[in-house]
C-alpha cells in the first residue's frame, strides 16, 4: 500500500542528510540487482554502481551491487 508515495527516496535522502551532517564523505550501499525501483532511486539521488557480485541468499540466485557516491 505504501508503494509509490516516494518514502523510499524520502529515506535515502534522510540518510543523506544525516551523514553529511555526521561528516562523513562518502557513503556506499548494497542492494540485489533484481530491486529496480530501489536502484531507479540510487540513481536519481547520485549513486554510481561500482560493483557487483553473485551469490546465493534468499532462496534464489542473485547479483549483489555495491553503489557509492561521494557527499
Amino acid at each position: 500500500a505504501a508503494r509509490g508515495l516516494g518514502i523510499g527516496s524520502k529515506l535515502v535522502e534522510e540518510c543523506l542528510r544525516f551523514a553529511r551532517a555526521a561528516g562523513y564523505t562518502e557513503m556506499t550501499l548494497w542492494t540485489n540487482s533484481v530491486l529496480e525501483q530501489a536502484r531507479r532511486i540510487y540513481q536519481r539521488t547520485g549513486f554510481t554502481l561500482i560493483g557487483e557480485e553473485a551469490h546465493h541468499s534468499f532462496g534464489a540466485d542473485l547479483v549483489g551491487q555495491h553503489w557509492s557516491r561521494k557527499l
